[in-house]
C-alpha cells in the first residue's frame, strides 16, 4: 500500500486492509486465514498470537517464566472441555478459534467511540469519512506530496466501496457485526469479493486486471539492488507456476486469487493445533497432558525470557 507521512498520522484503522504488506509479509499478512507462515516470524511468536492474540501474547512477555507457567496452567484447564485430563486438537482448535474471534471483537470496541460520533450505537458512512478523511478533505492544500494525494484519493473510495458491502441492510449505517465485516472483511463470507477485489488492485500495477509472476514477487520482494534473487524468492516464483497458476495462463485471475488468499480446503485453527500437539506429545497418543503442555511452555507463550525485545507495560489480568 502507500505510504507516506500524512498517511501515517491517520488512525491506523485507515490502513486496516485484507492485505498489509512487508517482506514477505505481504504474502504471510494477505494468507493469514488461509497458510500460516511460521517461519515469517521470529522464534514461537506465530504460535503464541494464535494461541493468546496478539495483546495477551505481549502481555506475557512481561512475566517471569515462572508467571507464565502459572497462567498457562489456568488456560489449559479452561482449554480442556470435558475435563478429561487431556487436551485434544479438537479442543485446542476451538479455542485458537475463540481466541481469534476475541481479538477481532476487541479490536472493533477499542475504536468503536472513536467513530460513533453522535452515539447511537451505529456508525454511519458521513461519521466514518469525516473522522478518517476529514481533515484531508477540508486541507487539501496541505497535502501537496504527489504520493499522499494518490493514496487518499484511492483509499476513499475503496473504504466507501467496502463499507456499502460490508452493510447489508444498505442504509449507509453500520451495526456493530457490520462494522466488524468492514474492518475484518477475511472473516466474513459475503466480504470475500472485496478481499480478493483489493488484493488485485494493490498486486496489479499494469492493471490489466490480472496479476503475472513479476507483479506476485514484487509484492513480496524488492530487488533495489540488482543482485541475484534470494533462494526464498525463487521457491515463490516455483510456488506461482505450480499452485497459484491453476490454469497454466502465466497469470492469476480473481478466483486464482481467492484460492491462494482465502483457500476453502484449509482451516489455519486446525493446522496450528495440530502443530502444537506435535511438537508437545512426548509419548505421541495424539492428546496433551497439562504436564506436557507446561514442559513445553515456551512453545504456548512467552515471558521475559523469550519476549522479542519489545518495551510494553499492561495489566496483567487473568484470562
Amino acid at each position: 500500500m502507500a505510504g507516506g507521512g500524512a498517511l501515517r498520522a491517520l488512525p491506523a484503522l485507515l490502513l486496516v486492509a485484507a492485505g498489509a504488506l512487508g517482506k514477505p509479509t505481504a504474502r504471510q499478512e494477505r494468507a493469514r486465514a488461509g497458510a500460516a507462515q511460521h517461519e515469517d516470524l521470529p522464534g514461537f511468536q506465530y504460535d503464541h498470537e494464535a494461541f493468546l492474540g496478539k495483546e495477551e501474547a505481549r502481555s506475557f512477555d512481561q512475566l517471569s517464566p515462572e508467571e507464565s507457567r502459572e497462567r498457562l496452567g489456568k488456560i489449559v484447564d479452561r482449554i480442556d472441555d470435558d475435563k478429561d485430563g487431556y487436551i485434544t486438537t479438537e479442543e485446542l482448535k476451538t479455542w485458537i478459534k475463540r481466541v481469534q474471534k476475541r481479538y477481532i471483537y476487541e479490536n472493533v470496541a477499542k475504536v468503536w467511540k472513536d467513530y460513533d460520533l453522535n452515539k447511537d450505537d451505529k456508525i454511519a458512512w458521513e461519521e466514518y469519512k469525516q473522522a478518517t478523511y476529514g481533515y484531508y478533505l477540508e486541507n487539501p492544500e496541505e497535502f501537496q506530496d504527489a504520493t499522499d494525494q494518490h493514496s487518499f484519493k484511492k483509499m476513499l473510495p475503496r473504504d466507501e466501496r467496502r463499507f456499502k458491502a460490508a452493510d447489508l441492510d444498505g442504509d449507509l449505517a453500520a451495526t456493530r457485526e457490520e462494522f466488524t465485516a468492514f474492518l475484518h472483511p477475511e472473516e466474513f463470507e459475503h466480504m470475500k469479493n472485496i478481499v480478493v477485489l483489493e488484493t488485485l488492485e494493490d498486486i496489479d500495477k499494469n492493471e490489466d486486471g490480472f496479476v503475472d509472476q513479476d507483479e506476485y514477487i514484487a509484492d513480496m520482494f524488492a530487488n533495489e539492488e540488482g543482485g541475484p534473487e534470494p533462494d526464498w524468492v525463487i521457491t515463490e516464483r516455483e510456488q506461482f507456476s505450480d499452485f497459484r497458476d491453476l490454469n497454466k495462463d502465466g497469470k492469476m485471475d480473481k478466483d486464482e486469487i481467492q484460492h491462494w488468499i482465502l483457500p476453502q480446503d484449509y482451516d489455519h485453527a486446525l493446522a496450528e493445533a495440530r502443530h502444537l500437539v506435535y511438537e508437545s506429545d512426548v509419548d505421541k497418543d495424539q492428546k496433551l497432558t497439562k504436564e506436557e503442555v507446561l514442559d513445553n511452555w515456551n512453545m504456548f507463550v512467552g515471558s521475559q525470557a523469550t519476549n522479542y525485545g519489545e518495551d510494553l507495560t499492561r495489566n496483567h489480568d487473568e484470562l
